[in-house]
């Protein structure tokens, strides 16, 4: 059966995505030039004006200031895969599934070297544009069952946020730090 599994700060110890920006900004210094462009659109966001998926493509703007970004996100992994969370090595299983809202085109090179599936966000990694919905909330398990849709018998998150995914699962965790919680416990 299949364990499925939130990635930032479930399997990886922070968000990848700012993890990613941060990285790109000490390399690239010309993308704080989008800065107030993104600030603005985050305030929108904040404001509830817009949804998620709208506020990350404009913040994805930043793409567009990175000339290889593949190149970029193979460097970024080479310095970030020590964050991966000691505990997920020593399990992981060749049918684990990865079901993250960051971008697909960030996760896949780890995915890959970890030998497990990938289900995230398709943003376009030149134009920040996505190509259907975040892959969050209710998404993940629209996406989940459009793509594998067999059962899950334990699934992982740090977030209350994945209780449409903690639903389908046999057994659902909470990941806080290190600490695995099972879900009904902790939301108690």
């Amino acid at each position: 059966m299949i364990h499925a599994y939130d990635f930032d700060k479930t399997v990886y110890y922070n968000d990848s995505t700012r993890d990613f920006y941060f990285f790109c900004l000490k390399r690239h210094k010309r993308i704080l030039l989008y800065l107030p462009y993104q600030g603005f659109w985050f305030l929108l966001f904040a404001m509830k004006v817009i949804r998620k998926t709208r506020f990350k493509e404009k913040f994805y703007i930043f793409f567009r200031g990175i000339r290889n970004i593949d190149q970029e996100v193979e460097a970024f992994w080479d310095t970030h895969e020590a964050n991966l969370k000691g505990w997920y090595l020593k399990q992981k299983q060749k049918d684990d599934v990865i079901i993250s809202a960051s971008p697909e085109f960030l996760l896949r090179p780890i995915c890959e070297k970890l030998g497990v599936r990938l289900i995230a966000s398709k943003a376009d990694p030149y134009t920040g544009k996505y190509d259907g919905e975040n892959c969050y909330g209710e998404e993940k398990v629209l996406r989940y069952r459009a793509e594998i849709n067999e059962p899950i018998e334990k699934f992982y998150s740090d977030s209350l946020s994945d209780t449409p995914m903690a639903n389908l699962a046999k057994d659902a965790y909470i990941v806080q730090d290190d600490t695995i919680i099972p879900w009904q416990e902790y939301k108690k």
